[in-house]
């Protein structure tokens, strides 16, 4: 389907059984973004059944978590977490809003205070996975806040393109994450 698609011929074709979708009735109509991604294990061999948990700012950059001082503004229709498992294809993909940006909260440093790009938290749990991988999808589309953000600019820049989901279409994104092997995801500390 091409770029012209209507919002449920997207559905129709991108939404599956397990996938997660973000939105409220509410927000359904005020958003159209899509991330589509495929996870890998060594190779090219798509990682069948892996579970992923995403954790993202609302539009305007606030958590409705405690631990965000300004979690009294987030916004109450929107979840800021999602879980979908990859099936046997290796294939996950959920449907939410574009982040807002974050202020970072480390004190003592440089970075404290300073914007970072809007991006999603993702934790990747499989078979054979002692420990959740942790990530983060940015937005290739953001290059100045990308270039200015103080987390991605810790990554090689060689390596931040395995950070980045790329534009496949209006309000349609698409990355890989690879759990090992050439062009293995940058995997950050918890």
């Amino acid at each position: 389907r091409g770029s012209g698609a209507s919002l449920q011929e997207k559905e129709e074709c991108l939404l599956e059984e397990d996938d997660a979708d973000m939105l409220t009735e509410t927000l359904n109509n005020q958003v159209d973004r899509w991330v589509i991604r495929h996870v890998f294990g060594e190779g090219v061999e798509p990682l069948a059944h892996a579970v992923l948990d995403i954790w993202q700012a609302d539009a305007n950059g606030h958590y409705r978590h405690p631990a965000d001082p300004r979690a009294a503004d987030a916004d109450p229709e929107f979840p800021c977490y999602g879980r979908a498992s990859t099936g046997g294809g290796g294939r996950f993909s959920f449907r939410t809003i574009m982040p807002g940006r974050v202020a970072v909260a480390a004190t003592g440093t440089d970075a404290a205070g300073a914007l970072q790009a809007p991006h999603i938290l993702v934790s990747v749990m499989a078979r054979g996975i002692m420990t959740r991988c942790w990530t983060r999808i940015y937005f290739a589309d953001r290059e100045n806040e990308n270039a200015a953000d103080p987390v991605l600019r810790l990554v090689p820049e060689a390596r931040r393109g395995t950070l980045l989901a790329r534009p496949a279409g209006p309000g349609l994104y698409r990355i890989a994450v690879r759990l090992q092997g050439e062009g293995e995801t940058v995997f950050l500390d918890a």
